[in-house]
């Protein structure tokens, strides 16, 4: 077995570089680039959303998300991420890693819009809606991290 594994590994080195190569280092970079996108700009999200939905019209100040559903929002999705890695992971193993990756690929996309659209006539319901598609948002990309 060590030894049909250590011939592949040999094959590769000595192979030509083609264009399989750079598109399979293009999708793998651009996989990490979304995921960490979608993890990180959250930050920048949550002070807008402070200021639509807990503004007071008396305080001088802008409006901020309180620390709680602050750490909710920013959290949620990382909690996704290490659920998602397992899952993921171990769902590669079962099916192959090439379908699977498409499955995650199409749960980010789909959260991904749908954590724009947080829908709610008050903010409660906002925020509930964007936390509930930022966890799937993030179990989405744990699921990129060991398929990539």
């Amino acid at each position: 077995m060590a030894e049909q594994q250590l011939g592949v590994l040999k094959a590769l080195d000595v192979a030509k570089t083609q264009l399989y190569h750079f598109t399979a280092i293009v999708i793998a970079g651009m996989g990490f680039f979304t995921d960490a996108y979608d993890l990180f700009c959250v930050s920048l999200v949550t002070k807008l959303l402070g200021r639509l939905y807990y503004f007071n019209p008396l305080s001088e100040k802008p409006g901020s998300l309180p620390p709680h559903v602050a750490a909710a929002v920013n959290g949620v999705a990382l909690c996704g991420t290490l659920a998602g890695q397992l899952f993921f992971g171990w769902l590669g193993d079962k099916l192959g890693r090439k379908k699977v990756y498409g499955i995650t690929l199409i749960m980010m996309i789909v959260c991904s819009v749908a954590s724009g659209l947080s829908f709610g006539n008050k903010a409660k319901g906002v925020m509930t809606t964007l936390c509930f598609f930022r966890f799937w948002l993030g179990f989405g990309i744990g699921g990129d991290y060991p398929l990539s």
